[in-house]
């Protein structure tokens, strides 16, 4: 889950394309409501990047609704 946490944006977009496909198959006629639906779903659900300042530079953050702790990335 870690190595998958370091690419947010396919994450992003799998997420979203698994909850269109899911909103499609069961039957959702308007095609804006299925595409916020599903935006607001994968925005939720994907991992977030964040720049935090240390002592010793700047770091990247990484934090997802499925992991325990944040990875930092330096």
């Amino acid at each position: 889950m870690k190595e998958i946490a370091k690419y947010p944006i396919p994450i992003y977009i799998v997420i979203f394309l698994i909850f269109y496909g899911i909103t499609y198959i069961s039957g959702v006629e308007n095609p804006l409501l299925r595409t916020v639906f599903s935006v607001t779903l994968a925005f939720v659900l994907s991992p977030k990047r964040k720049k935090i300042q240390t002592q010793t530079g700047t770091k990247t953050q990484i934090t997802w609704i499925f992991l325990k702790e944040s990875i930092i990335i330096n």
